[in-house]
């Protein structure tokens, strides 16, 4: 399902990316997006484990870029924030005797498919230096 994980993780990545080589503490990051440093944090490790950032603790601690910009495609980010998209299915399982129901989740898988290719085509064309630039 589509969630905020994306828009935040951009968000964080383009901030670091205005101030870099400097440490930028999660409170900061959190209070460009009004959200809670938890939050910022959880996505901060996810970035860590994908060695996109580093961190160091401490009265002057924070978190920085380790890559390039011009190195970080948004398809990257995508990829580190969802397996894929899907637009999600019925709570219920369809009828598999009615000629519509017994194709619906894999007509929907195929469509799913597509739209994340399509989604990863999009993104790979865009690096995170493009981005910031906009900024």
């Amino acid at each position: 399902m589509i969630s905020g994980k994306f828009a935040i993780t951009t968000h964080i990545l383009t901030l670091l990316s205005k101030f870099p080589g400097e440490y930028l503490s999660s409170e900061f990051i959190a209070s460009s997006m009004n959200l809670h440093p938890v939050l910022v944090r959880k996505e901060i490790a996810n970035l860590k484990k994908n060695s996109i950032v580093e961190s160091k603790e401490g009265k002057n601690g924070g978190t920085r870029l380790l890559k390039s910009t011009s190195e970080i495609t948004l398809d990257d980010i995508f990829k580190l924030t969802f397996d894929e998209v899907t637009l999600g299915y019925s709570k219920k399982e369809p009828n598999p005797k009615c000629p519509v129901g017994k194709q619906m989740n894999a007509n929907l898988d195929e469509l799913y498919k597509d739209v994340n290719s399509t989604i990863s085509q999009q993104l790979q064309a865009i690096t995170l230096e493009d981005f910031s630039n906009k900024f």
